[in-house]
Parts: structure tokens; C-alpha cells; sequence
């Protein structure tokens, strides 16, 4: 009997430790399965893939109505806080001081981005049309000039004169090739292509309006969505994945808040001081260029030599020397910005290294474009934030340290008393020390206690 008790005891023991085993080993399987499907369905399933990019297609106003309510909340906030005070001693009602406050708010806001927008095209516009101009007027000039000299040049020396009539046939004769083989047979296709580009336009130009009447909707009933949501989300999941959901999102509106307002804030100063310095310096296109450059100022580290490239060759079109003095003060120029304006205005706003912007930009630019250069940076923060939590949340469990330079000499941690093991060199020798007292091999084992962060 007590045998078979004891048997009994030892399988009972035996199925209570291998159940946990069982569920991590089942769990892993279903993760594993889930993610096979996921990927057949989104990269071998066309029927998919259609499906799910005609619903981005007609969530498209949505998605424009929701980003440019998340643009102008701020805008509305601070003509809120300004504006509420003011209304409630004026009008008895609180409830109806809200909703006046909000109307006037919201058309604030929208008049403040509709008018930002339009200084900006006026700025480039007539500016664009007199650059347009003014390269018509002098580049026949400025080739009919660069051909006198090489004629003059070429005249001197028979060999380069019979190169350049040589390599002259040969382009010509590759130009006329490919003007009957390759150009006229694609001239049907590049006109559908026109005008395909313009429906494509006056649809996007459609969806923006929509989006416009979309955000005014969401930023009259802001709280109500909020409410449902977090309500939805305490509704779904347990108590604390619940807090920790909410926690994620309030976390993340912070970090893209920060960084897009630190960003255009950023950028407008580079505009407004590339624009002063160029006109110091007589530069031609001073407006356009400083325009070109504070836009494409708000794509992080790349931004600034993307605008900086066309506008160097629109310079040089005028004036060679000016151009070479162009790059080198967009260099100094952006010195600045990234060593002093930039870290001053956007802080630790993000949390990552420089290793960190750049693949995130990377990344983001190679699977959505421009866009993706642009949030790439504060949706990679994000990411990275989730991940660093959940990584201290585990290392709290195992009651291990959290700084990460405190396992940059570990050897190996010692299980039972929770303590990591450093592997030390001779200061002297540079060699791996002999044994120690204990007759550990491989070095010195220095123990450090953990600190406990209360």
C-alpha cells in the first residue's frame, strides 16, 4: 500500500512539473503555426492581398480625417485652455462654455493649418515660376558659353577633336535607336499612364477633403472615442494587460507628439535661417531653396541631403562658385542642427542611439517611402520601449540587474545565489589570469550583489 502510495505521489509530481512544459512546448506550436499562415496568406494568397489592399484603399479618407485630427489636437488643446476660462465667466452654462469653445477651437485650428498651407505655396509658387523663368532665359546663354569654350578647347588638339566626333556618332546613332525602339512603341502606355496619374490625383485630392470633414467629426467627440476605446479595452483583456495597453498608447502619443512638434519646430528654424544667411550671402533662389531645405529638414538625418542636392544643382545652373559655396554652408549648416539645435529641441524625446535612427529610417523608408523616413524614427521608439519594458519586466522576476552595463564583463551568473560572475584580465600581462582560491578555471570571478531598485 504505501508502494503504491508513493508511486501515486511520484506521478502526480511528475505531471505537475511536466504541465508547464506542456503548455510553453503547445504554445510555441500555435505561434509558429499562426505565423506560417499569416505568411501564406499575406505573400502566397493573391485573393488576400487583394482584399486587404482594397480596404486600405477605402479606409484611405479615414486615415487622412484621423492623421490630421492627431496633428490639430494640439493646436485645439492650447486654444482650449486659453479660451475655456474666458467663456465660463461669460456664459452661466458649463456645459454650453464647453461646446462654444470647442466649435471655435476646432475652426481655429483649421483655419490655422488651412492659412500655414497657403502661406507656403504662395511662398513657393511665384518663386518656383520665377526660378522656372529665369533658368529658360540664361540657359541657352550659359550653353551656347560652355560650347564656344569647348569648340576653342578642341581646336587646339586634333586627337580630342576626333574623339569627341567619334563618341558624338555613336550617341546620336543609340539616340535614334532608341527613340524607334524603345520610345514610340511606349508612347500609348505613357499616356494612360498621364492619365492615370491625374484620376490618382484627383482622388487623393478628394480623399484629403473628406479626411478634412473626417477630423472635424473626431476632434467634436474626441473623449467620447477615447471612452470607448479604453472602455473596449478593459472589456477584452485582463486588468493589468489592460493597464498595460493604455500605459503603451498614452507612452507612445508622447514620444510621436514629442517628436513630430520638436521636428517641424526643428525645421522651421533651419528654413528661417538657411533663408537668412543665403540672402546675406546673395545667393540666387534664396526663398526657394530655404523652403526646399526646411521641408525636407523633417526627414531625419537623410532629409537635409535630399534637399540639399537639387537645390546645390539650381544654384550652380546660375553660378558654379556660389553652388560650391552653397554645399559647404549647408554643411556647416546642418553641423548645427544635428549637434546643438537638434539635441536641444527633440531632447531624449525618442530614447534611441544613432545606430537606432538610422535603421529605423532604413527600414521605414524601404517599406513605405517618404512616410516611412518620416514616422519610422517615434514608431521604432515605440517598438523599442515595449520591448525594453517587457525585458525588465522579466529580469525583475529573476531578480536580476536592469542596466545593461552591468553584463558587459559577466561570465556567467550563478543560479543559486543570483549573482553575476565578472571574468577580469591581469591589468598587467592582458592574460586570463590562473585559477583562484576556489579553483575556478579561466580567470578571476569577481561577485556582485544585484541591486534591487525599490
Amino acid at each position: 500500500m504505501e508502494g503504491q502510495k508513493n508511486n501515486t505521489d511520484t506521478n502526480q509530481k511528475v505531471n505537475w512539473n511536466i504541465k508547464p512544459y506542456l503548455a510553453i512546448g503547445l504554445t510555441a506550436f500555435l505561434v509558429i503555426v499562426g505565423s506560417m499562415a499569416f505568411f501564406f496568406l499575406l505573400y502566397r494568397y493573391q485573393g488576400f492581398t487583394k482584399i486587404i489592399g482594397k480596404l486600405i484603399s477605402i479606409l484611405q479618407p479615414i486615415t487622412i480625417g484621423l492623421v490630421i485630427a492627431y496633428l490639430m489636437t494640439p493646436v485645439v488643446n492650447f486654444e482650449e485652455r486659453h479660451l475655456l476660462p474666458l467663456a465660463q465667466k461669460k456664459m452661466k452654462g458649463q456645459e454650453k462654455a464647453k461646446k462654444v469653445v470647442r466649435v471655435v477651437s476646432v475652426l481655429g485650428a483649421l483655419l490655422f493649418f488651412v492659412l500655414l498651407i497657403g502661406i507656403l505655396l504662395l511662398m513657393v509658387i511665384p518663386e518656383l515660376y520665377k526660378s522656372i523663368n529665369g533658368l529658360v532665359a540664361t540657359l541657352p546663354k550659359q550653353v551656347n558659353s560652355f560650347m564656344e569654350w569647348l569648340n576653342e578647347y578642341v581646336s587646339s588638339d586634333s586627337n580630342i577633336s576626333g574623339y569627341l566626333e567619334v563618341g558624338l556618332t555613336k550617341a546620336t546613332e543609340f539616340f535614334e535607336n532608341w527613340a524607334k525602339t524603345d520610345f514610340l512603341p511606349q508612347t500609348k502606355n505613357i499616356m494612360v499612364g498621364l492619365t492615370t496619374g491625374v484620376i490618382n490625383a484627383v482622388r487623393v485630392l478628394f480623399n484629403v477633403l473628406v479626411g478634412i470633414i473626417i477630423s472635424i467629426y473626431v476632434l467634436f467627440s474626441k473623449e467620447e472615442f477615447i471612452g470607448q476605446s479604453k472602455k473596449l479595452t478593459y472589456a477584452l483583456l485582463p486588468g493589468k494587460s489592460a493597464n498595460a495597453v493604455i500605459h503603451t498608447v498614452h507612452k507612445s502619443n508622447e514620444i510621436f507628439g514629442g517628436f513630430i512638434s520638436g521636428k517641424l519646430l526643428d525645421s522651421l528654424i533651419i528654413g528661417i535661417l538657411c533663408f537668412v544667411c543665403l540672402y546675406l550671402m546673395k545667393m540666387p533662389y534664396a526663398l526657394l531653396v530655404s523652403v526646399i531645405v526646411g521641408v525636407t529638414n523633417v526627414i531625419p538625418f537623410f532629409g537635409p541631403y535630399l534637399g540639399a542636392v537639387p537645390s546645390a544643382i539650381l544654384i550652380m545652373l546660375a553660378s558654379p562658385i556660389q553652388g560650391v559655396y552653397f554645399i559647404i554652408f549647408i554643411l556647416v549648416l546642418q553641423q548645427f542642427d544635428g549637434n546643438i539645435l537638434g539635441p536641444t529641441i527633440l531632447g531624449e524625446s525618442t530614447g534611441l542611439s544613432s545606430f537606432w535612427v538610422v535603421f529605423a529610417i532604413l527600414v521605414g523608408g524601404g517599406i513605405f517611402g517618404i512616410l516611412g523616413m518620416i514616422i519610422g524614427v517615434p514608431a521604432f521608439a515605440v517598438i523599442f520601449y515595449v520591448f525594453r519594458r517587457t525585458v525588465n519586466h522579466i529580469l525583475k522576476k529573476k531578480q536580476l540587474p536592469l542596466n545593461s552595463q552591468e553584463y558587459v564583463s559577466v561570465e556567467h551568473l550563478d543560479v543559486e545565489s543570483r549573482t553575476l560572475m565578472d571574468y577580469q584580465e591581469d591589468a598587467n600581462t592582458r592574460k586570463p589570469n590562473k585559477k583562484n582560491n576556489n579553483g575556478v578555471l579561466g580567470g578571476k570571478l569577481n561577485l556582485r550583489k544585484n541591486q534591487k531598485k525599490k
